[in-house]
């Protein structure tokens, strides 16, 4: 493989880990957009197609190895395919929760907590997951270290929230019929949990571009 070739499947590798995140932000959006519905069709449509993302995953993995292996990259080339072998990992595992998210939907039967706003809580992880992307596609440490800045204001929205679900749970009458309840509490808290954990990996999506462009382990973790 001559080095135009190399540089031209490094470029592409990039390409392909954009799309590949495309694919899990649009899996992500169509989960929130079934809960906040209670549509279990697009809850169903999202825990099948899981696996266009698992295989998106395998794909990228062998460019990765291939390159390792084949071209035995060293310096800026090296961080390039280590942190796109890490990030699509972390996509992969942001698909997982999507597929959480689908599964929960299938489960409700009520919205207990109309006040806690879902679908926004989750938007705003999802564009953290697509800035966190465009600063490994664009090389740009600035814009991949605003992400833990958005980080923390996940962290509050969804601590905030849970608060609200614990107390409600402290205060009910549980009694013979309070499963109902239990359930209700357990789903919330899960889907809360498992949206916080979204904006964990964009941060570490954002940890590698950092380390990626200028070998800075700041928001590695």
């Amino acid at each position: 493989m001559t080095r135009t070739e190399y540089q031209h499947r490094l470029e592409q590798l990039r390409t392909d880990v954009v799309e590949m995140s495309d694919l899990v932000c649009e899996r992500l959006r169509r989960a929130l957009e079934a809960y906040e519905a209670k549509d279990d069709a697009l809850a169903a449509d999202v825990i099948v197609g899981d696996h266009e993302v698992n295989d998106r995953y395998l794909e990228l993995e062998r460019d990765c190895l291939e390159l390792l292996a084949l071209q035995q990259p060293v310096a800026g080339d090296l961080r390039v395919i280590a942190a796109s072998f890490k990030i699509i990992t972390d996509l992969e595992r942001i698909g997982d929760l999507a597929v959480n998210l689908g599964e929960y939907t299938q489960r409700a039967e009520r919205n207990r907590y109309p006040d806690i706003d879902i679908t926004y809580i989750g938007e705003r992880t999802v564009e953290m997951v697509e800035t966190a992307t465009r600063a490994y596609a664009d090389g740009d440490a600035a814009a991949a270290r605003e992400i833990a800045v958005t980080d923390d204001e996940i962290d509050t929205l969804c601590e905030n929230a849970s608060a609200v679900v614990v107390r409600d749970l402290l205060e009910a009458d549980l009694g013979a019929g309070g499963q109902p309840l239990l359930d209700d509490v357990s789903r919330m808290l899960l889907t809360l949990r498992d949206i916080e954990r979204i904006g964990d990996h964009a941060v570490n999506v954002a940890a590698r571009t950092v380390y990626m462009v200028e070998t800075d382990d700041e928001l590695i973790y």
